[in-house]
């Protein structure tokens, strides 16, 4: 039963940092989550553990542990391994995919649609976390897939910064509904292209935000 509990905590914490529930730098407490969670601190503070050894947290066994921060130069080499590593999933996954998980990719991007529309971030990221992950989940390469979510784990709380009320309307779902188009038609090469697109966007205006926060400071 303690390890259920445990391994249902590591996933909830899990999900919540691939989805960007939490930013990068914040400080999680180990008793605060705990309550939230309405359990005892041993398993939430084993679970952390876990996101610690995958580099997903830092910090201290004993106090709290934090996001890592995200840097320019970090963010740079988590993106080129990614570019590589999510590009070589799409086609894998793409003669594999089921009409199940197709129909299911369609309704996330349907989902960012609609968030985007009502200017509702976490919405947004939850459907985005998704679509994503259930594309690579069917390349059926184990390896590939676990290197992948491991970089999401440490990229993911990033995303969150993506958005004020004015971006929203950016082109954060045109290369989704492109690699959804492609990956319908059987098109490995082109669902490969428009999710390196995607995700050449997105590293282009984080970076950009990086810059203007270091100019801050």
């Amino acid at each position: 039963m303690a390890d259920n509990l445990q391994e249902q905590l590591y996933q909830r914490i899990r999900q919540d940092l691939l989805s960007g529930r939490f930013e990068p730098g914040e400080r999680l407490k180990i008793r605060d989550l705990a309550a939230n969670l309405g359990t005892s601190p041993m398993p939430v503070r084993a679970a952390l553990q876990r996101l610690v050894a995958e580099g997903a947290l830092e910090g201290e066994p004993q106090r709290s542990l934090r996001v890592p921060p995200m840097t320019r130069e970090r963010y740079e080499h988590i993106y080129q391994v990614r570019l590589s590593l999510e590009g070589l999933a799409v086609e894998l996954a793409t003669p594999r995919l089921s009409s199940d998980e197709i129909s299911a990719l369609r309704e996330y991007v349907e989902q960012m649609d609609q968030a985007i529309e009502q200017r509702q971030v976490q919405a947004y990221l939850d459907a985005n976390s998704q679509f994503h992950l259930t594309l690579y989940q069917a390349c059926g390469n184990p390896v590939l897939l676990r290197s992948i979510e491991s970089l999401w784990l440490q990229v993911g709380p990033f995303f969150n910064r993506l958005f004020t009320d004015a971006d929203m309307s950016l082109r954060f779902n045109d290369f989704h509904e492109e690699a959804l188009n492609a990956l319908q038609a059987g098109d490995a090469k082109a669902a490969r292209q428009a999710m390196e697109q995607d995700m050449s966007y997105f590293a282009r205006y984080l970076l950009n935000l990086l810059d203007l926060e270091s100019k801050v400071r």
